[in-house]
């Protein structure tokens, strides 16, 4: 050991036992890019369609604008912004979303560049962009603070921010606690849902910015039944998938059995059919 790496090793401070091990953060993003890239996201994504036209309304988006759609899984708000005359850009780093999201391009005749691309490592020059949007997307990225800093750098001074983000008390929210009730996330990773909180919005972009609107919204999935909804999300939802995947016949049948229970909890149908609001955040900074 040389002189200089003792030195260091005798003065650095030792952890504590009690003190929690740093979660391993290229590990979770590997993993969750293999959950994403599983199933087809964009059998669910479709539907939501209606909440990147509601975005891009809350944005004010104008013809002429650059606009950069991140984590843009099959482009919803890319489309929304393309048929707004935006000039748009749409990136994922799942190669098969992107796919998903041209054709939909493709079928509209709309002109979108559609580029693979980290949220935490956007390969854009700062303040290119006159909007950068998100939809249900950015929220799950493993450093949190990284992506909201990326989100902030690519985006001109007076640009704005547009997201939307699941909340913790929402359907979705719920459905992720309920997930992780028979698969614990790891240790010290930040919930993706905190991202539909007012107070960790604030936390990140709050000394970015000259405002900060964070309204709730609400996204009715509209399903057959609750089995139809189930076997829709454990096909082609990753994470979902994935839950089943890792879990032996009992344990999937004990999963099967609480996400069906909160479907019904959820369910304003009134009739076999599923028509479950989720609570949504949806967020515009305008950029300092």
């Amino acid at each position: 050991m040389s002189p200089s790496i003792a030195t260091a090793t005798a003065i650095a401070p030792t952890r504590q036992a009690s003190e929690p091990a740093q979660p391993d953060l290229a590990a979770l993003k590997t993993r969750q890019q293999g959950a994403w890239s599983s199933g087809d996201y964009a059998v669910v994504g479709t539907t939501l369609q209606i909440v990147g036209e509601a975005l891009c309304e809350a944005l004010d988006i104008r013809a002429g604008q650059k606009v950069l759609d991140v984590a843009a899984g099959n482009g919803n708000v890319s489309l929304a912004a393309a048929r707004r005359w935006c000039d748009v850009v749409s990136t994922d780093y799942v190669p098969a979303l992107l796919v998903r999201a041209r054709e939909r391009a493709a079928a509209e005749r709309l002109a979108i560049e559609f580029r693979e691309a980290d949220a935490e490592a956007l390969p854009f020059p700062d303040g290119s962009f006159d909007a950068v949007v998100s939809t249900f997307g950015v929220m799950f990225t493993p450093d949190q603070d990284r992506a909201a800093a990326e989100l902030i750098r690519v985006c001109r001074p007076g640009g704005k921010i547009g997201l939307a983000n699941w909340t913790p008390e929402g359907f979705i929210g719920q459905l992720f606690k309920t997930i992780g009730k028979h698969l614990p996330p790891p240790a010290g990773v930040k919930s993706p849902a905190l991202w539909g909180t007012r107070e960790r919005i604030a936390e990140m972009f709050g000394p970015h910015a000259t405002a900060v609107s964070a309204e709730p919204r609400s996204f009715v999935f509209r399903y057959k039944s609750p089995e139809h909804w189930l076997q829709v999300f454990k096909t082609y939802y990753g994470p979902v998938l994935k839950a089943f995947a890792a879990l032996e016949p009992a344990a999937q049948a004990a999963l099967s059995g609480d996400l069906v229970a909160l479907i019904e909890r959820s369910n304003r149908s009134g009739d076999g059919g599923v028509v479950v609001p989720s609570e949504y955040l949806e967020i515009v900074i305008t950029r300092r």
